[in-house]
């Protein structure tokens, strides 16, 4: 059985000290989501080992929002997987949008940053999906696609069986564009049967795929409705603890 996933990305935002008195909110406010929800917390990296420390004995999970390439050397300003998983957080998201808009990350650089998140005993959440002239010309399931099979089709089977996915529509989030759930649900479906076609049906009937779309109380019960969809990655709603846990309770 899939696991139904809820992680909390905050990405660049909240002190350390806001960040602890979020998620100490958030801990308190958990015992409402039924225990076969998965809640992850993925905080800055500056904030990883206290955050840590409060989630310990409790349902929650940490990740970390990025890993190196390399496992270590001269590579000032990086934090490699063996590090992250050092300190106890779990779980690292490999390939957000933002990395790879900003940050020019592809998908064969994201394969081996996925590889050393697998050598450190890390779950990669990998981020996948398209923009808007892709989504609007009708290429989104080619990009997609491709996404998928340089970054993952060299995993072993094994491997595949460790991987979580986020499809984030790059062009519904924070544009006021919005992505329908059966937009959401057929990009899901996709993934799947892509997966299927490589591995195998029963490891992608076991992925959980999560949607990473502007996921907010409003839409989360719709959207977690259907059936390719296991859960969220959630952006802004994750820095306010009522509605992060509001959409952990939508399933």
């Amino acid at each position: 059985m899939r696991k139904r996933i809820v992680a909390g990305n905050w990405k660049m935002n909240t002190s350390q000290s806001e960040g602890i008195e979020l998620v100490k909110s958030v801990i308190e406010k958990s015992i409402a989501v039924p225990k076969a929800i998965e809640l992850v917390i993925i905080p800055p990296f500056t904030h990883l080992n206290e955050i840590v420390k409060y989630a310990k004995g409790t349902s929650l999970n940490v990740g970390a929002q990025n890993c190196a390439e390399w496992s270590k050397g001269a590579y000032t300003g990086e934090v490699s997987a063996s590090m992250i998983k050092s300190v106890g957080a779990t779980y690292v998201i490999i390939g957000h949008s933002e990395r790879r808009e900003y940050f020019k990350e592809d998908n064969r650089l994201l394969f081996r940053k996925i590889k050393e998140a697998l050598s450190n005993d890390l779950i990669p959440i990998y981020c996948c999906g398209e923009k808007l002239d892709e989504r609007e010309s009708g290429k989104y399931f080619d990009v997609v696609e491709q996404q998928i099979s340089e970054s993952l089709f060299e995993l072993s089977h094994e491997q595949m069986q460790k991987i979580v996915i986020a499809y984030e529509p790059v062009w519904a989030i924070g544009t006021g564009k919005n992505a329908t759930s059966q937009q959401a649900q057929d990009m899901h479906a996709f993934i799947r049967a892509t997966i299927a076609k490589k591995f195998s049906k029963e490891i992608a009937d076991n992925v959980s795929i999560l949607y990473g779309g502007s996921c907010k109380p409003s839409n989360a019960e719709e959207i977690f409705a259907r059936p390719d969809v296991d859960g969220g990655l959630i952006g802004g709603a994750s820095l306010v603890a009522d509605d992060f846990i509001a959409i952990a309770q939508s399933f």
